[in-house]
């Protein structure tokens, strides 16, 4: 395999809540056809996330996060890597949010067939190793029109 130059990377994750902040992306673009996330904070004690959304999420559909992203989780989807250059981005994923000094081969991460996003953090290698994806609260700002989702993994 050859070796990529990416960008430099200066922050260690973890990796169980890495991928299901990946996870719950896709989940949060496929129940309220939102975008990915506009602001995510992901540690290992817990992780917040926050989305755009046209409502605020009812109680059902909080509910419907929670038990569709254990089920991802269950499934034990592989998450695998492949390099490819900006103009190889595969439709849907968008280099937008990719630093202004982002380099030409970008990696992308792949969760089964549920999600690829250009990324490179570090990932388990299948959904089971997360654990459990346990939603500890959310908040709704009716101004900014976002919902927060508080999470840990356990």
């Amino acid at each position: 395999m050859e070796d990529y130059i990416l960008n430099e990377h200066h922050k260690e994750e973890f990796p169980p809540a890495h991928t299901a902040e990946h996870l719950l992306n896709q989940t949060m673009i496929q129940l309220f056809g939102c975008e990915r996330s506009f602001n995510a904070h992901i540690e290992r004690k817990k992780s917040k996330m926050s989305f755009h959304l046209d409502h605020k999420p009812s109680r059902q559909e909080e509910k419907e996060i929670e038990r569709r992203m254990n089920a991802l989780i269950e499934e034990d989807l592989p998450v695998t890597f492949e390099f490819v250059t900006r103009d190889e981005l595969p439709e849907g994923v968008s280099a937008d949010r990719l630093p202004d000094d982002a380099s030409e081969t970008i990696r992308l991460v792949r969760i089964g067939d549920y999600d690829v996003c250009p990324c490179i953090g570090k990932h388990v290698r299948s959904t089971s190793q997360i654990g459990r994806f346990e939603m500890l609260g959310t908040n709704w700002d009716e101004h900014e029109r976002s919902f927060r989702v508080r999470f840990k993994i356990v």
